[in-house]
């Protein structure tokens, strides 16, 4: 996706009468979302130095020039790209444009640097290395650069900043590595950069290059499960980009921290659906194992960890895999301090009791902390969907504390799920009245949410969309039972609705690779076959327990089936403490749905039982609107902070 695309002389037209602002406002508004004051005042002033920049006759004119390049499947943008050719080859120029001023050099940590934002002094990637990753992702997953051998060449631009000599942080030795891979220009330096596009783009190509990257086959995306295999055996298989790389370099640096000093570290990681949470707690397992620390992954949740073992069993011996991936509750009688590293993904969906009856040991996190000198959760308080999940980050303070141990706090904002679309998680929150968020109206291009009135018609879509790579599934809402003598039976269904005449069986009970099975697509799986897992497309039924009523939307704890242990216990706390119990029922349901809802990478189809919630579900997808510029000179919108309730 492209906000703003021109030829160089277009270019340098809207530049020198103070159009192209108003122009990628307009464009970034209608193709993203809303944008802010900070963002205009940005391009305003990074483009007066690309226009002396591009202001040299050997430079074609007919060159493509973009603006504002969302790098496929994440929320990330390329700020601008030089199209052309070199000789016979397409070239392409990435420049990433820095406003900085300084830079503050970070040791122990790959490409990591300090520098400081509106929120104060923080660390970030090196330009060079972001430019570089950017470009990586580019050739990663656009066949079109691949087939057609387009060359991509990385560089960054710090206008603002000035640089101190030959000792000078921005350019010190230990960033030598990626400034090799994408260079870095800084003020002063406008010639140099000059001289490099026109090393790369000696002729124009009107803007061909763009429209093939821009219209170009996107490869599908590395799953996780899919790539597990080659990563354990120490391929690098995903780009780390951003807070990403920040966040792998800091958790490298406490592990060693915690070794060196004997001092116990925890890690709390927050972030949303899709921020590549797994990916990083798996590029850890590896590095660290790598560096001969003692390390495991965990999670509570045995749907990933079976995935996992299949996919990784025809390399690694079973031991091997059982020694790399615990579940939660394999920590009630580990001595203090026996592993180096503990790994925690899905943190939200630990336990308080460990065992098949809940009835070992006193608490999952004080036990993970106690187990190693150093423990990372990875959490998202929006995805706890059962009663017993108390994994929280106050809980993780409060027992690291009691263990006299340091804790350390980071964020995962890029979102590499739901084809990269913020807007779109944004927008569920915002539909399923969690959160009020900026995006009331906008879900991004590039995501395919439908509302279905049938849902036989919705089946027959996702069973069409498997066809190719096996990576649809059904979803379902836990409303329906789960009878133990037909759990091996496909062809009994279990999720009926009779006035559609539809029927589908839940996931069956005889494997434990449901959601990668050949015949899967014909059984519907639940939050615990799911969470923590992502298909290409997700199909949603959303039963009884959430409906649509007075302008709000409402849960009912009671719609429930049975044989769902999600809930279980809360009669009881209804009686002892309503309104908490109230609370935390209804908070279950919303989030079990936001998680369903955003398992598809590419698109999420629903069909709901509740007719009012689908007209109120098909009326937001209506309103959904592309902005205009005077709605951002009109205001900014705020988010509400975690854990506000919406409310009309």
């Amino acid at each position: 996706m492209l906000v703003y695309e021109a030829v160089k002389s277009e270019f340098l037209e809207d530049v020198f009468h103070d159009e192209l602002t108003n122009n990628i406002i307009n464009n970034f508004q209608s193709k993203i979302g809303t944008v802010n004051k900070s963002e205009v005042r940005s391009w305003d002033n990074s483009m007066q130095y690309m226009y002396r920049v591009l202001m040299d006759a050997e430079i074609p004119d007919n060159a493509g020039v973009a603006i504002e390049y969302k790098v496929p499947y994440s929320s990330k943008r390329v700020d601008f790209l030089i199209t052309g050719k070199r000789d016979k080859e397409e070239s392409v120029v990435v420049v990433e444009l820095k406003q900085w001023d300084k830079v503050e050099k970070v040791q122990g940590k790959e490409a990591i640097v300090k520098t400081r934002f509106n929120h104060g002094l923080a660390e970030t990637t090196h330009p060079s290395y972001q430019a570089w990753s950017y470009g990586s992702l580019i050739k990663d997953y656009n066949a079109t650069v691949q087939q057609d051998e387009i060359d991509i060449y990385p560089c960054a631009y710090l206008h603002n900043y000035i640089v101190n000599g030959a000792s000078d942080p921005l350019t010190d030795d230990i960033y030598q590595y990626y400034i090799d891979q994408s260079p870095v220009f800084a003020k002063g330096d406008a010639k140099k950069l000059r001289d490099f596009i026109k090393r790369h783009i000696k002729y124009g190509d009107n803007k061909e290059t763009l429209y093939k990257i821009e219209k170009g086959k996107i490869r599908p995306s590395k799953s996780l499960q899919d790539a597990l295999n080659s990563m354990l055996q120490g391929n690098d298989e995903f780009v780390m980009i951003d807070e990403q790389k920040v966040v792998f370099e800091e958790a490298l640096r406490l592990a060693n921290e915690a070794k060196r000093t004997n001092t116990k570290q925890v890690l709390i990681v927050e972030g949303g659906p899709g921020t590549g949470k797994s990916v990083l707690a798996i590029n850890l397992l590896v590095e660290l194992t790598k560096k001969s620390m003692v390390a495991q992954y965990v999670t509570k949740n045995s749907a990933p960890r079976n995935i996992y073992a299949t996919k990784l069993k025809k390399n690694f011996k079973k031991t091997q895999i059982d020694n790399l991936f615990k579940g939660s509750g394999s920590y009630v009688d580990a001595p203090s301090n026996e592993f180096d590293v503990l790994i925690v993904d899905e943190a939200h969906r630990l336990n308080e009791k460990s065992g098949m009856f809940q009835n070992l040991g006193e608490n999952q996190v004080k036990e993970l902390i106690n187990a190693a000198n150093m423990t990372i959760f990875f959490i998202d308080e929006h995805q706890r969907v059962t009663l017993k999940d108390v994994g929280s980050i106050d809980l993780i303070k409060k027992y690291t504390a009691e263990n006299n141990g340091e804790v350390h706090q980071l964020e995962l904002e890029s979102q590499f799920r739901c084809n990269g679309s913020n807007g779109y998680l944004a927008w569920i929150d915002d539909v399923l009245q969690i959160k009020h968020t900026a995006n009331t109206n906008f879900i991004g291009k590039d995501y395919d949410f439908r509302v279905f009135d049938d849902p036989n018609d919705l089946l027959e879509s996702i069973r069409q969309l498997n066809k190719d790579k096996n990576k649809a599934r059904m979803l379902a809402g836990y409303c329906w039972e789960w009878p133990k003598e037909t759990r091996t039976k496909s062809d009994t269904p279990d999720i009926v609705i009779p006035e559609k005449d539809f029927g589908i069986s839940w996931n069956l009970d005889n494997t434990l690779t449901w959601a990668i099975d050949d015949e899967s697509v014909n059984e519907a799986g639940c939050i615990h076959t799911s969470q923590g897992l992502e298909f290409d497309y997700a199909g949603v039924i959303i039963g009884d327990d959430l409906f649509y009523k007075d302008g709000k939307m409402h849960t009912d704890y009671t719609k429930r089936a049975k044989s769902d242990r999600s809930l279980f216990g809360i009669k009881k706390m209804i009686k002892e403490k309503p309104e908490e119990a109230a609370k935390i029922a209804d908070d279950i349901i919303r989030n079990t749905y936001r998680t369903l809802l955003t398992r598809g990478q590419k698109g999420c189809f629903v069909y709901c039982t509740d007719q009012k919630l689908a007209s109120y579900l098909q009326c937001r997808l209506e309103k959904v609107v592309e902005y205009n510029a005077n709605e951002f000179f009109g205001g900014e919108i705020q988010v509400a902070e975690d854990g506000e309730r919406y409310t009309d």
